[in-house]
């Protein structure tokens, strides 16, 4: 592992921590992303439009999922194309088509639970409701009610007394947030939307919302040295990815970067949306095919091709060192994780952690090796879908985190720039 030198700079964490509190949803976070390419000069195209083949930036939004390239001088239809892997979506909770609900007097919002959430971690806290609208013309609106608005309250540990000695929550009892006094009606949630939206109730025929923290992301320790942040996993990612994708858009880059922000990485990657949908591919192809390409072409560019699918991972946990490898240890502020597994739950190979190896020395930055303990399952990313997908050789990267899948995690403060440099260096060269 190299060691680093440099001095630690907190304008790429600072921008991270406003692009969190920006980003509570999926869709939110697409919008950012794009807002920001957008400024560096990329324009959105229309997976309906004809595209051709101008060099430059360009980028397309489905839903939750963004993916952006920029085309260089030069290009051939066998240009070969570098990648950043990464996703939007987060573990939460979500409301229900038939959300109005409560009992007792308590006004409550009916919610499902996304992913592998962390249920203790969105006990008692202040929760603002955000995401899209469905409107009868056929748009969407996004929403987003970033205020005290929500709460799932614990039971007092008068009326559970062995609390302490293992919390059980039942996930469809036990998880229902409240959000007022009174009687429930059929209507409540639409009626608040249209007044928070300034919309008829009408024009609202559907939703896809979901609760966050209001708690701002912030700096922790007494050096500052970590943040406190929830939907690091994986924004912390998709926001290191943009900054490299528009720094390799000014320097001439031999290859295509791209950036690859999928949805529904945390159900599976199974949607339209996701990274075992047909997302990728299309755009890639579509891509090789405007600029005069063939079925050869493309088997050339993608044979060309690598993906670093950066993802966050598991710093060790100094009160549980226990789950951990105990030969490999990876610490915030450390550098990018290589993350590696014989079974496949990552991509990674010895071809791939030269890759990768040579884009931190490139960059300058120290790197570190995850690899889980044997007694352990292993979690797993978008990184072996992308590979299996398209036939493409995927590296599965990342900065090492405590408390994964919290409503609040805990990450070094200095690793966001570490990886967006990798991932430039990684993209550029």
């Amino acid at each position: 592992m190299q060691q680093h030198h440099g001095r630690f700079d907190r304008r790429h964490t600072d921008d991270l921590l406003s692009f969190l509190a920006a980003s509570p949803t999926p869709y939110h976070a697409v919008a950012n992303a794009a807002e920001r390419l957008e400024k560096a000069g990329f324009r959105a195209v229309s997976e309906r439009d004809a595209w051709d083949g101008a060099t430059g930036g360009r980028y397309v939004v489905r839903g939750g999922a963004l993916i952006a390239w920029y085309v260089p001088e030069g290009a051939t239809p066998a240009t070969p194309f570098r990648i950043v892997g990464a996703h939007t979506d987060s573990p939460n909770l979500r409301v229900k088509p038939q959300p109005d609900t409560g009992a007792h007097g308590w006004r409550q919002l009916a919610v499902e639970i996304y992913g592998g959430t962390l249920l203790n971690t969105w006990l008692d806290r202040d929760l603002g409701l955000a995401g899209r609208l469905a409107l009868r013309d056929g748009g969407s609106r996004l929403v987003n009610v970033d205020r005290p608005l929500l709460r799932v309250p614990q039971l007092a540990i008068h009326l559970d007394r062995g609390v302490n000695d293992g919390l059980k929550l039942d996930r469809q009892r036990h998880m229902t947030p409240v959000w007022g006094l009174g009687e429930a009606q059929e209507g409540d949630l639409l009626e608040f939307l249209a007044e928070e939206t300034g919309l008829d109730r009408s024009d609202i025929t559907g939703w896809d919302l979901m609760l966050h923290s209001v708690e701002a992301p912030a700096y922790l320790g007494r050096d500052r040295e970590l943040i406190a942040a929830p939907r690091m996993d994986n924004l912390l990612s998709v926001h290191a990815g943009a900054a490299a994708l528009t720094a390799a858009a000014e320097s001439s880059p031999p290859y295509i970067p791209v950036l690859a922000a999928f949805d529904h990485e945390e159900n599976g990657s199974q949607s339209d949306t996701g990274a075992e949908g047909p997302l990728l591919g299309n755009v890639l192809e579509r891509s090789v095919f405007a600029r005069g390409g063939g079925y050869e072409d493309r088997a050339r560019a993608y044979a060309g091709t690598v993906c670093l699918s950066s993802d966050t991972g598991h710093a060790v946990h100094p009160n549980y060192s226990e789950r951990h490898d105990p030969t490999h240890h990876p610490k915030p502020n450390g550098g990018p994780i290589l993350k590696v597994n014989v079974n496949q739950r990552y991509a990674t190979d010895a071809g791939g952690r030269a890759v990768f190896t040579a884009a931190c020395e490139r960059a300058g930055v120290p790197w570190q090796t995850f690899v889980s303990n044997n007694a352990v399952p292993c979690g797993t990313t978008i990184g072996p879908i992308t590979a299996a997908r398209h036939g493409i050789a995927t590296v599965d990267i990342g900065v090492a985190m405590l408390s994964m899948h919290s409503a609040r995690e805990l990450a070094g403060a200095e690793d966001p720039h570490l990886l967006a440099a990798t991932l430039a260096a990684f993209l550029e060269s």
